[in-house]
């Protein structure tokens, strides 16, 4: 049984010049293998695979022809994760109080282990006790028909499957909520929202195969070595082939400057490394719109003076006059001068200028970005700035071309596409109406920052999270903690321990589920599930590793199970079948989602996945604002959304390459030479200089707000890096706590993580 954790680490703090991949990729994966005591070579081998189960750490794409390894280093830290010998037992929760376990790092409460027991909490030994899961349902489904519906939160992670998240939200939906909200609302919701009024689709255009054809690849605020490595193997075929890859971030990423691929004997025993980005520039947080900018002005110019010379365009014409908003858009750039685009970039006319002339030379680009541009107060504009810049030379629905957002966690982008959403207008809601008999809510639900602010308020009656850590990935989380106690029901389902289990409802129950990897025996026999990845294809999943413990439900029973406890029966629903056989909830999902789906079944276990049809990919805009791909002009150069001042720095909330999500593997941030600590504040040397403080020194950070509240980080260690002037990177979720809820995009409600308003506290 794990004990109190003995915080002693050596810290060590140097400056890393290696590659991504390499030894030390492997050195990495051997230390979380040996801490977790287990030999998963059997299980690594089937990840990604088809016949094997998808990764389930990002939603990076799975080819149809793998590599004999088609993980990467933190796809096999999550496997090892998954598959740990130690437990969180009874026996473990009898020897340790919430309050106690609230002291704990995040590495040290998932350390305890896969949980074995459903398990209740008991406000007098403040303690989870075990107990039955039929005790635990029917408790569940008690206090449910006692709440109001529209104050329940059916809040869903990003891990479970498509099968399980179709019932999920139909049990949401059934029960009269429409409070579906996920963790898309807090990474990629400003996606969603600026691709849908820009092009018309919710999601990117680009399929793997289109990096094959492409002839330049342009990258923002995407972080590719930590959080999507295997991507790395798709860039190094571009780089060796010629293909320019020009990099915008505040931070030099290993990933994006040089790959060493552990799958080449040459490279491992020559640590020759093949170099990624042919151009970087290190803009400011926030400064992406007024790149976009300059990129586009140098385009637009670039074509009004070839006109004028008599020589080819520039710009793609005949696609321009198919869309809508050029004329207004193209005078906006013209007009924007270049010592403003530069004063918010951080960047030279130059600089922009010999990125844009790539763009402009190459026949097909792809823009890949991430939450560098997404977690932003202009998050969504900026988005919308990338579709400008693909729109100018026709780069939207041909190959080799195209949005290519880099979606987080395996199936977060699946479980939006089968109902898990608070927007009624993405759901066919008279479709269920119609399949199943009954009204669905027809109102607006709450999304994740919302559901923050109705907690504060007193709003929320009841939770339930499908997976993922809510108080740890939320903004204003201590706040949020302060509050979590006056709900009436709280119920997390989960495969391991994490803090935001520490904080209970008045009814609290905490459900053990099993792992994608593990085997799931139902009535029928094992079971598959499946996910959707970044590129809107669809995978099937099938895990074959024995449960953690024989008391382990499958996330579709826990649904069903919950379903049946809290609704009237329905003779339309027949959950005890759907969870027999997962087929049969595939066959309800054809059925509600014929666009994407039909056949479903028959086409599950295509090598590659098989691909649901994306309008825009096709050069149908007709889902667009007006039937058309728009421009459309930013509302400013800056995305941070608050004013500059010569004290206030723009934080970005960073992940290490040890971690995924709020998940920490470990203290090892190889690439930025951070080893043995995570209470960190990376700051450029000038800043340290002109603030007066001293390497090592331990300073905090203040949230400069307007709503009066203070929010505080103290004992962060200051470490020069090479990062922008006025930026300062500290690491998520331990920093969460200084952006307030209100700090968000515009239009999608992103927490806006990637410039937080602070001072430095010496």
């Amino acid at each position: 049984m794990p004990t109190k954790p003995k915080p002693s680490r050596r810290v060590r703090i140097k400056p890393y010049d290696g590659p991504a991949g390499g030894w030390g990729s492997l050195k990495s994966i051997a230390r979380v293998a040996s801490d977790e005591e287990v030999l998963p070579a059997g299980e690594l081998l089937r990840q990604n695979k088809t016949g094997g189960f998808m990764c389930v750490s990002c939603a990076w794409p799975k080819p149809a022809k793998p590599h004999l390894a088609e993980f990467c280093e933190n796809g096999a830290k999550a496997t090892l994760w998954d598959l740990t010998r130690r437990r969180a037992d009874p026996e473990f929760f009898a020897a340790h109080r919430l309050a106690e376990l609230r002291d704990w790092s995040d590495y040290d409460l998932e350390q305890a282990g896969r949980l074995t027991h459903p398990m209740r909490y008991d406000v007098a030994s403040d303690r989870y006790v075990p107990c039955a899961w039929d005790e635990a349902f029917a408790a569940i489904g008690a206090s449910l028909r006692t709440l109001e519906p529209k104050k329940v939160v059916f809040y869903a992670s990003g891990r479970a499957s498509l099968e399980t998240s179709y019932m999920y939200a139909l049990l949401a939906r059934m029960y009269g909520s429409q409070n579906l909200p996920d963790s898309s609302n807090m990474c990629h919701e400003s996606t969603s929202v600026g691709l849908k009024k820009s092009i018309g689709s919710p999601v990117g255009t680009v399929v793997l195969e289109d990096f094959e054809q492409t002839d330049a690849l342009f990258f923002f605020g995407q972080n590719v070595g930590s959080n999507s490595p295997r991507f790395l193997h798709d860039l190094q075929a571009c780089a060796r082939r010629g293909v320019p890859i020009v990099t915008f971030n505040p931070l030099r990423e290993a990933g994006l400057e040089k790959f060493v691929n552990p799958q080449s004997p040459f490279q491992m025993l020559t640590g020759k490394a093949t170099p990624i980005s042919s151009q970087y520039h290190q803009l400011k947080a926030g400064g992406d719109l007024a790149v976009l900018t300059g990129l586009c002005k140098h385009l637009i110019e670039a074509d009004d003076q070839a006109r004028l010379n008599g020589a080819p365009p520039v710009l793609d014409h005949g696609f321009i006059a198919a869309c809508d908003g050029y004329g207004p858009f193209a005078t906006f750039c013209r007009q924007t001068g270049w010592k403003s685009i530069e004063a918010e970039s951080g960047l030279s006319q130059a600089d922009i200028a010999a990125a844009a002339e790539v763009y402009a030379k190459a026949e097909r680009a792809i823009i890949v970005y991430g939450m560098g541009v997404t977690q932003h107060h202009l998050g969504v504009e900026a988005v919308r700035m990338i579709c400008n810049l693909l729109l100018l030379r026709g780069n939207v629905g041909r190959p080799g071309s195209g949005a290519c957002p880099v979606r987080g966690h395996s199936n977060v982008q699946g479980q939006r596409t089968v109902g898990i959403t608070e927007k009624p207008e993405l759901a066919p809601l008279d479709v269920l109406r119609a399949m199943y008999g009954f009204e669905p809510p027809r109102e607006k639900g709450l999304n994740t920052v919302e559901v923050c602010e109705g907690l504060l308020k007193n709003e929320i009656q009841g939770f339930i999270g499908l997976g993922g850590n809510f108080l740890r990935a939320v903004p204003d989380g201590p706040r949020i903690e302060a509050v979590w106690g006056q709900q009436a029901l709280t119920v997390q389902i989960a495969t391991k321990l994490n803090r935001g289990h520490l904080f209970c409802g008045k009814v609290a129950y905490l459900l053990p589920c099993l792992s994608r990897i593990e085997r799931d025996d139902q009535a029928t026999g094992p079971q598959t599930v499946s996910v959707e990845d970044s590129t809107s294809c669809i995978h099937a999943s099938v895990g074959e590793r024995a449960p953690a413990s024989p008391l382990l439900m499958s996330e579709a029973a826990i649904v069903a199970g919950m379903a049946k406890a809290a609704l009237p029966p329905n003779p339309k629903v027949d959950w005890d079948a759907w969870v027999g056989d997962y087929a049969l909830v595939r066959d309800e999902i054809a059925v509600a989602y014929p666009q994407w789906f039909k056949d479903f079944n028959a086409r599950l276990r295509q090598p590659g996945g098989f691909h649901r049809p994306n309008k825009a990919r096709m050069r149908d805009f007709s889902d667009a604002e007006g039937g058309k791909a728009n421009f459309i002009v930013p509302s400013a150069l800056s995305a941070t959304g608050f004013e500059d001042a010569h004290d206030v720095f723009r934080l970005m909330t960073l992940r290490s390459n040890d971690q995924f999500n709020t998940t920490v593997y470990g203290y090892e941030d190889r690439f930025r030479g951070v080893s043995g600590v995570r209470d960190v504040l990376f700051i450029n040397p000038a800043d340290i200089e002109r603030l007066g403080l001293a390497e090592g020194q331990r300073v905090s950070l203040a949230t400069v707000a307007a709503d009066g509240l203070e929010r505080r980080h103290d004992g962060l260690r200051v470490t020069p890096y090479d990062i922008p002037a006025g930026c300062l990177g500290a690491y998520y979720p331990e920093c969460n706590g200084l952006i307030p809820v209100g700090h968000h995009a515009r239009e999608s409600h992103t927490p806006a993580a990637k410039t937080v308003p602070v001072r430095v506290i010496a």
